[in-house]
Formats: C-alpha cells, sequence, structure tokens
C-alpha cells in the first residue's frame, strides 16, 4: 500500500512548483527531469535517515542535529519556510550546519555520498555531479522539513518510527528496492559494501 501521507509524499508537494523550478534553473535541467529527479531523490535522503535512525541511538542522534541546527527553518522560526531555505542554500549565503549540504550528506550516507549521487545517477540519467549537485540541495530542505515536524516535540521514537516507514517495500522495484538495498551487507549501516551491491545490480 502507497503511504500518500508519508513524509517524502508530502514534502515532494510542497516541493512541486516553484521549488522544483528554481532547482531545474539551478543544475540546468528542464522541467520534467528535474521534476523526476526530485521525485527520486527525496526517497533516498528519507530511506537513508531512516536507516539511520533504527540503529541504537540513531533516532536520538539525529533529533538532537534536528534541534540544534534547523529548527530556524531558515526564517528564524516558525513554520517550515521553503523559500528562504531555498534561498539560503542557492544563493550560498551563510547559515552555517543548517544549510550546509555537504556536510549533512556526510552524515546521512556516512562519508558516501559520491557513491549515492552515482546511484541517483544511475537511476535518474543525471551525471554523478549533478545529482550530487541536488542531493546537496535537499538535504537541508529535508532537516527543516524533519525539524518542524519533531524537532520542537523531541520525541527521537515517533521521528524513528516515521522515517522507518519511508522506505518503501523492496518488491516495490526501482528506487525502492534501491533503498533496500542500501544495508546489503547485513551490517545495520549503509557503507561502501553497501553501494557496490547496488551498483551491480544496475
Amino acid at each position: 500500500m502507497v503511504n500518500t501521507n508519508s513524509l517524502t509524499a508530502s514534502l515532494f508537494s510542497q516541493l512541486q512548483g516553484t521549488g522544483v523550478q528554481q532547482v531545474s534553473q539551478q543544475l540546468g535541467l528542464d522541467q520534467n527531469q528535474a521534476t523526476q529527479a526530485v521525485s527520486a531523490a527525496l526517497p533516498l535522503l528519507m530511506g537513508a535517515l531512516g536507516s539511520n535512525a533504527s540503529q541504537p541511538q540513531g533516532a536520538q542522534s539525529l533529533l538532537n542535529a534536528l534541534q540544534k541546527d534547523h529548527l530556524g527553518g531558515g526564517s528564524g522560526g516558525g513554520g517550515f519556510d521553503l523559500g528562504g531555505i531555498l534561498g539560503a542554500v542557492l544563493g550560498g549565503g551563510g547559515g552555517g550546519a543548517a544549510t550546509n549540504g555537504a556536510g549533512i550528506l556526510g552524515h546521512v550516507f556516512g562519508g558516501q555520498t559520491d557513491q549515492a549521487a552515482q546511484v541517483l545517477g544511475n537511476k535518474t540519467g543525471l551525471d554523478s555531479g549533478r545529482a550530487g549537485q541536488l542531493l546537496a540541495i535537499l538535504a537541508p530542505i529535508v532537516m527543516s522539513f524533519l525539524a518542524q515536524r519533531f524537532a520542537q516535540q523531541g520525541n527521537a521514537n515517533e521521528l524513528g518510527q516515521a522515517l522507518g516507514a519511508e522506505a518503501p517495500p523492496a518488491a516495490a522495484g526501482g528506487i525502492g528496492g534501491l533503498l533496500n538495498a542500501f544495508d546489503q551487507d547485513g551490517d545495520g549501516q549503509f557503507g561502501l559494501s553497501d553501494v557496490m551491491g547496488i551498483l551491480s545490480k544496475r
């Protein structure tokens, strides 16, 4: 059963329109390419976060990061401010950890960001450079979105359960199979061996 109320679906619906248009301009893609790429990249990010949050203390560590760095939402408080975050990320302005896409990706993918970008590129037809740029643009948006949903309540279990539900079953194929393939060696972590397993199944 597809969960149309999932975090990924909710965030994607907010990005459609102006958000996707700005991403397409930044990456030099047409609107359809950008929409397809974003729709593939969001589950990749959410699934990797879900994998991290399923580890002992993983959800609490993620919640701590959300509370520390991402509650401002790009607007100094209040609700989820997509425009403010996009402006900060695409404008290359300050903002520290909250808008440091590369830094966030380093935590999410455990130092395997380049391989994750390659996997995304294989699925979307983007070169790995643009796939990596896309992940770096979306990572701060995903974190701010999650912060507004979960950081104020401060419930790590709720966060972990919500993210755990984001990875579609392997039977779904495509990105669903890709997410479940993250932990191919069964060590509970997304690592280089997992990436190699994903790439070998292209």
